[in-house]
């Protein structure tokens, strides 16, 4: 398996069709001809390959600010899931963006979704201080049935924790949050808790909208991320 620059259609086409095995077949938000368009005008589309096999992909574009690129899409083939492909992903966008005199990548993540807080905050050491409600409206697939509440992770990428994240291997200790650390507690199975009480996972939606907002307003951010626990861990 290597992990490389797209490069091609049909390349391109691959990823287009990874994010609907991923999101579901109602999801047709990128394009191949956007995301070849976009990398050829700077941003970045990569993808982990064995043999013609496409993996999985990031996505990510550049911004008004010449040192912050949003990423965009991160996705995994289903049934390559649990194998570190989305770490090893991300940690090849952080090189790629270092390289360029990139040094802050931002993008958004459903609060509820353990796997995702786990990699964004727990295994990159990204931060996050800001909420938004609802903030794609009514969505599809895999999104459908609850309010599109985001939190907006900010990498910077040569932070102390982030470079200690980078070389993190499994096995390794992580920092330990500090014992004033303030704690939010998600579902540990969103997809689970939809399909069984879909009022239970809203519920969960507003009480994670309502703590996480009024931290943020206290100076808190989350810096740290429970697995276990599936737990949001702040300080400020």
């Amino acid at each position: 398996m290597i992990i490389r620059d797209l490069s091609g259609m049909e390349e391109f086409f691959k990823a287009e069709q990874l994010q609907r095995d991923v999101w579901g077949a109602d999801d047709t938000e990128d394009p191949a001809d956007l995301m070849m368009v976009i990398q050829h005008e700077g941003g970045l589309v990569a993808g982990a390959f064995e043999g013609e096999s496409l993996l999985g992909y990031v996505f990510g574009f550049p911004t008004r600010e010449p040192h912050v690129q949003h990423s965009h899409r991160l996705a995994v083939h289903p049934d390559q899931r649990g194998k570190g492909l989305a770490l090893s992903l991300k940690r090849y966008q952080r090189d790629w963006c270092l390289a360029r005199g990139i040094s802050l990548v931002r993008w958004t993540f459903d609060p509820l979704r353990h796997t995702n807080a786990h990699l964004n905050i727990g295994r990159l050491g990204a931060e996050v201080s800001t909420y938004h409600p609802d903030y794609y409206g009514v969505m599809k697939g895999i999104n459908a049935g609850l309010p599109s509440d985001r939190l907006r992770a900010d990498w910077h990428l040569a932070s102390e924790r982030a470079t200690l994240c980078a070389a993190w291997e499994p096995g390794q200790p992580m920092t330990p949050a500090p014992a004033s650390a303030l704690q939010v507690p998600i579902p540990p199975d969103l997809d689970s808790l939809l399909a069984q009480d879909e009022q239970a996972a809203l519920a969960a939606r507003m009480r994670v909208r309502a703590e996480l907002t009024r931290l943020f307003e206290q100076g808190q951010r989350i810096r740290g991320y429970d697995a276990a626990a599936a737990c949001y861990l702040l300080w400020g």
